[in-house]
């Protein structure tokens, strides 16, 4: 808001990038300073005029900027083709986490942006992982249901929570119709 006072704007547009990939990948879901800063930015998107490109997908494990730019421009040019050059049909988002709730030994997992339904990059959902109310979280399986994601392990009996691609460098596949990846999310805090 200070940069849009300066410049006399008050509706000046940001467009950022969510950080990407980096790091060694690990074995077991953990934490990490990536996915928080992620989530800073995710948290972002509340302000108004604001658009953020995720760079989940195009990361490499030894390269903290990602070689792909091609891919990072294209994500942050649908925000203002969309908001700046009015194609109001162009979809600007990858999923994003809307709510969850839990339905027996599963959690189902809703999404906003899910242009043209949702999908799994490659045939399968990767890099789920849910946790009782102990949060100790292993990874999870996880099933495509319309424009939702069913979750669930069953070493839990009783989840409690969901997180997706939260990890420095985690192995994500979830997609919309519009080729653009998840970002990454939790539903514990």
């Amino acid at each position: 808001e200070s940069w849009r006072q300066r410049w006399g704007n008050p509706k000046l547009p940001f467009y950022f990038v969510q950080l990407a990939s980096f790091q060694a990948r690990k074995t077991q879901p953990s934490e990490g300073g990536w996915p928080r800063m992620r989530e800073s930015q995710l948290k972002t998107l509340a302000l108004h005029d604001t658009g953020m490109a995720v760079a989940i997908d195009v990361g490499e494990a030894l390269e903290i900027h990602p070689k792909n730019k091609q891919a990072v421009g294209k994500r942050l040019a649908r925000w203002a083709l969309r908001d700046c050059y009015g194609e109001k049909d162009l979809e600007v988002s990858g999923p994003l986490y809307a709510s969850n709730a839990v339905e027996g030994n599963k959690i189902r997992v809703k999404f906003t942006h899910t242009g043209g339904g949702l999908k799994a990059q490659g045939g399968e959902l990767k890099g789920f992982a849910i946790a009782a109310a102990d949060k100790t979280f292993v990874w999870a399986q996880a099933a495509l249901d319309g424009d939702s994601v069913l979750v669930w392990s069953e070493s839990v009996k009783a989840p409690a929570f969901v997180r997706y691609a939260w990890a420095d460098n985690p192995e994500c596949t979830l997609y919309n119709g519009a080729d653009l990846p998840a970002s990454p999310f939790r539903t514990d805090n």
